[in-house]
């Protein structure tokens, strides 16, 4: 199981290669994390540029929190956003429809990964 730091780096490496990854989703993800690997992260994307930092660096769209361990399999495929929202594992704050397209936005870091 990879690290937070490097899920964040390849799908920031994904995007950077090819925004179009992010399937024309233009906003800011944040990911308010707990657990082992605790920290924020966002994701931003725009129409034609992509990118993954550390931090808090521009107004989230939508925030997800949950644990560094279940975002790290919902990054790899393993864990499903939807099953992982209905069961507690996540809470979402903002834009609903933004987070039902987050799957394709982590797409881009299973692409990277292949």
């Amino acid at each position: 199981m990879a690290n937070i730091k490097e899920v964040f780096d390849q799908i920031n490496t994904g995007l950077k290669e090819d925004p179009s990854r992010a399937g024309g989703v233009e906003a800011v993800y944040q990911f308010n994390l707990s657990g082992d690997e605790a920290g924020t992260f966002q994701v931003i994307l725009n129409s034609d540029d992509g990118r993954a930092e550390e931090g808090e660096k521009e107004t989230p769209d939508c925030t997800l929190t949950l644990d560094s361990d279940d975002f790290i399999k919902m990054a790899e495929g393993e864990l499903n956003g939807t099953e992982a929202f209905m069961s507690g594992q996540l809470q979402i704050d903002g834009d609903m429809g933004l987070a039902l397209r987050l799957q394709e936005v982590l797409e881009a870091y299973n692409t990277e990964q292949q």
